[in-house]
């Protein structure tokens, strides 16, 4: 069986969001509120353990989601609606802006020791991120429900 280079788009972009809106789920539910839990003179190590580890995680699908969430602009299956398309990309700046502005910066300052301040505002910002990704996660669903048979 033979897809085409749109359906095979579609699925990447579907398999890395949904990848991302269950892994965000863990991590702001489970692994981001038992940092306290590390003990402040193992922290530094092992913040920068998890940052390291973490990016080879998120990073690959990270990066296919945003490129397939590009192409479905141009390359959109019958049925993805243009306003769907755009939309997933839209709920993808405040991801990577949150990301880089906020959930970076705190990993950096938490790399140096465990602060509960910074801790608390890692886990309240991550709601940002948690949202978006779980609207994506609709999102995509609802591309689904609209392709043809």
């Amino acid at each position: 069986m033979s897809l085409a280079p749109d359906r095979l788009i579609f699925l990447a972009h579907l398999a890395s969001t949904w990848f991302m809106a269950g892994l965000i789920w863990f991590v702001q539910v489970v692994h981001y509120p038992l940092f306290d839990g590390v003990g402040r003179e193992a922290f530094a190590e092992y913040e920068s353990r998890h940052a390291a580890r973490t990016t080879w995680v998120v990073g690959p699908p990270m990066l296919v989601e945003a490129a397939s969430a590009i192409l479905l602009l141009w390359l959109h299956p019958a049925g993805v609606a243009e306003w769907q398309a755009w939309t997933g990309l839209g709920l993808l700046a405040p991801i990577w802006i949150s990301t880089a502005l906020v959930q970076v910066p705190c990993h950096d300052r938490l790399a140096a020791g465990f602060d509960a301040s910074t801790h608390r505002r890692l886990v309240a910002t991550n709601w940002l991120r948690t949202a978006a990704w779980t609207a994506r996660g609709a999102l995509v669903l609802g591309m689904c429900w609209s392709l043809p048979g």
